[in-house]
């Protein structure tokens, strides 16, 4: 299971802490009548096995096939609420079912329907049961149960602009790597007035759309969308929507800002960049950077989404990336994060860039800034992201890497070997740019030598003393210079090997996710 932060604003609980369908309450001291007979529904329950904590207890069941749940759910109290986890039965429709599902208004109800001949859906009603205290079990509930707060919407920093022109957007937030928000573009879009829901469910009759990468139809996923009570609902995000049903891809149009798509000289190699995004409130995406360095753009045809963003070297609170940035751990939903994070967005020394999207509006998404989107209401959005000549330095120092869990879009086996086809590609149709590119680079190495060069001249060897110093600079004919230099403080501006005065890297910050809610 991802990392979750287990812990409940108590300002969000509901008037009533006991209406989780099965009776679970938070492990908060809040219910301190029911501590004692809490301990006592565990240890009864799980025996031996009482010492593990919730999270161990729950893998175990995750690694369970449905008929040893439904066996262990008769066992005990404490084993019949959490073999009736919702969590556990979602996990084996998406493995076992591969999108053969019909959603029957609960993940397990689902799942028997499908697997089970003859099961009618609904005659089961959840059984409460009194003392089992679990933040792992009610977190998700209070999560999928609770409404968006008005408060997480009263921000909204990013510039809008109508009729930027490429040489402005360029100067004035493409190459300052700044977001906008383009006001009088999505609403020129054919879209705009023909993708209601009819209009998709014609467009996609006969084929799937892709839910999780699993291909569903796109009834099946609206029956979803409409009576889900996830945490974090299902996302139709599908990049093969323009093969699958073509004519939407009439229906709306790159905006000339972004139609120098540097990615597009590789034809069919090229990687995934374009999607159509469709889901229910409160779904959306959790936090993440473009691929491969790349820029984006969004635009809304349908809903509203809540967005939060970080510049590049800005991590969000209670995001954790792993060193080489290929895996982050980050709260389980989007409600949680906002629930428990977005009150410290300040936390990490900057604020975010913040705003509610409305239809009809189109955001510029610059490359490497961390971002998150939930969805306010049921939403429909087109996203591509691109490289563009003022990006392209980024990119192609980003597939250089040639590392496989770095690079992506494409298959395993030619992630490595991007940055190769890319170079030749932009050698043979656009070589003034990858010449342009390579001049750069060339000129920063020398200074970055001159540089280097010139901070060895003032390093002083720690070993030295200071009668020795003097003779070494003196016998170079330097000493005059270099100790004028250095009263006149020129030389504490010389970096020496990016170290602070107290031995640690210069930049070096810290951070604490220990935050008390």
């Amino acid at each position: 299971m991802s990392p979750r932060q287990y812990s409940v604003d108590t300002k969000c609980l509901p008037s009533s802490c006991m209406d989780h369908p099965y009776g679970v309450q938070p492990a908060l001291g809040l219910f301190a009548v029911g501590s004692d007979e809490s301990r006592s529904v565990r240890s009864t329950g799980l025996g031996s096995l009482a010492v593990l904590p919730d999270e161990a207890v729950l893998g175990i069941l995750e690694s369970l096939p449905a008929a040893d749940l439904a066996r262990l759910s008769v066992v005990s109290r404490f084993l019949h609420v959490f073999c009736h986890h919702d969590d556990l039965w979602k996990g084996l429709c998406l493995e076992e079912l591969e999108g053969r599902w019909d959603y029957q208004g609960s993940w397990q109800e689902t799942y028997l329907s499908c697997a089970v001949p003859g099961y009618r859906p609904g005659r089961r009603k959840p059984l409460r049961v009194a003392g089992v205290q679990s933040d792992l079990l009610y977190t998700p509930w209070l999560c999928a149960s609770m409404a968006i707060d008005a408060a997480w919407l009263e921000v909204d920093n990013i510039e809008r602009r109508a009729g930027l022109s490429l040489a402005d957007f360029r100067e004035q937030f493409e190459l300052p790597n700044k977001p906008v928000i383009l006001t009088d573009v999505v609403t020129k879009w054919p879209a705009m007035e023909k993708w209601s829901r009819q209009y998709l469910e014609a467009a996609f009759e006969g084929s799937h759309v892709l839910v999780g990468d699993q291909p569903i139809s796109f009834q099946a996923y609206c029956k979803y969308a409409d009576t889900n009570r996830d945490e974090l609902p299902l996302y139709l995000f599908d990049k093969t929507f323009c093969s699958t049903a073509p004519q939407l891809a009439d229906d709306y149009s790159v905006p000339e800002l972004f139609r120098d798509d540097l990615f597009s000289l590789l034809g069919a190699d090229r990687p995934d960049w374009r999607w159509l995004i469709i889901g229910p409130v409160k779904s959306g995406s959790s936090w993440h950077k473009d691929p491969n360095s790349t820029s984006a753009w969004n635009g809304v045809v349908r809903g509203s989404k809540k967005w939060v963003l970080y510049p590049p070297h800005i991590t969000p609170p209670g995001v954790r990336p792993s060193e080489d940035g290929a895996d982050v751990a980050s709260p389980v939903s989007l409600m949680e994060w906002f629930t428990q994070f977005y009150p410290h967005k300040h936390s990490v020394g900057c604020a975010p860039a913040e705003c509610v999207l409305r239809q009809g509006e189109m955001l510029f998404v610059p490359r490497n800034w961390w971002h998150v989107a939930l969805n306010l209401e049921e939403a429909v959005a087109v996203t591509q992201n691109y490289v563009s000549p003022a990006n392209l330095p980024h990119v192609l120092r980003h597939l250089r890497s040639r590392s496989p869990a770095l690079v992506s879009g494409c298959a395993a086996e030619a992630r490595s070997g991007l940055y190769d086809t890319f170079t030749a590609a932009l050698r043979r149709q656009r070589p003034e740019l990858l010449q342009a590119v390579e001049a750069a680079e060339a000129a920063a190495q020398r200074k970055a030598e001159e540089q280097h060069k010139l901070a060895e001249l003032f390093r002083e060897p720690a070993a030295a003393s200071g009668s020795d110093r003097a003779a070494a600079t003196s016998a170079a004919g330097l000493g005059s210079k270099v100790e004028g230099r250095r009263n006149g403080c020129t030389a504490a501006a010389v970096p020496t090997a990016g170290a602070s005065s107290s031995g640690a890297p210069a930049n070096a910050v810290g951070f604490s996710f220990g935050f008390q809610l």
